[in-house]
């Protein structure tokens, strides 16, 4: 795999798990996760988005906030997840947060889990429901510029990397369960939480902050083969030996 939507080719869609969202109970199958990735890109590109252009994206984890990370991979769109991130082109928030937004002229707001209260801003599942699963037409390359962090931007190639070490450092598998304790905000979790689980087959199980743990399922937890932790958090480990510890991941360097 050399950029990010060859993750997405369409015979990688199964009924197995491919993220799971512990704090909000949700489950999406590889089948449709990829489909709705495409569907994702589809909306972006219907709002302006196209090669270059900044997606700013909620960092709370839920589905619509990676896949639209993925959807903005599919178009060459760089994704954040700073919602004050400067002259996005799109701007994906919770609906809680819809009222927090002036944009600018260019900018187009989308929320999510629920209809805004303004007709200017866009429903995203709805138009995500009703968008075209075709997939989008992609030009990415290694090192085409995908997301940016506090101090850094990152590239296909740089995330596929990190991924490629915590699937070597854990021996992950298709099948296992992979945990993620870390927050979107880091690119270190979209790397080493959901592209390194995705890219073998895996289930990526995200938990979010430590109020998130606390009113999460911990037998869930307890079952996962592997974990992706903070050591300067004060997150539990739940008795999982197969630990990567983010501290390690080459996008440190």
């Amino acid at each position: 795999m050399e950029t990010l939507p060859d993750l997405l080719a369409r015979e990688r869609r199964s009924p197995t798990a491919a993220v799971r969202f512990l704090a909000t109970d949700r489950e999406m199958s590889y089948r449709d996760f990829i489909t709705t990735a495409y569907k994702s890109a589809n909306v972006l590109r219907y709002l302006g988005v196209s090669e270059g252009a900044t997606v700013a994206i909620d960092p709370r984890p839920a589905p619509e906030a990676l896949l639209a990370f993925f959807g903005a991979a599919q178009l060459s769109a760089v994704a954040t997840f700073d919602l004050a991130s400067s002259s996005p082109r799109v701007v994906l928030s919770h609906v809680d947060r819809e009222a927090d937004f002036d944009v600018e002229p260019g900018t187009r707001l989308a929320v999510y889990n629920g209809p805004p209260t303004d007709s200017a801003t866009t429903h995203w599942e709805a138009e995500v429901w009703s968008e075209n699963p075709a997939t989008p037409p992609s030009d990415a390359t290694p090192d085409t510029p995908v997301l940016v962090g506090e101090d850094s931007t990152y590239t296909h190639g740089a995330l596929l990397s990190a991924a490629s070490d915590v699937v070597d450092t854990l021996e992950l598998t298709a099948d296992e369960t992979l945990a993620v304790l870390t927050p979107f905000s880091d690119p270190r979790t979209i790397a080493a939480g959901a592209i390194a689980a995705l890219s073998v087959g895996a289930t990526a199980v995200f938990v979010g902050d430590r109020q998130a743990v606390d009113d999460v399922d911990r037998a869930t937890l307890e079952r996962s083969d592997a974990i992706i932790a903070d050591p300067n958090s004060d997150h539990p480990t739940f008795g999982i030996d197969r630990a990567y510890d983010i501290s390690d991941s080459p996008l440190n360097s």
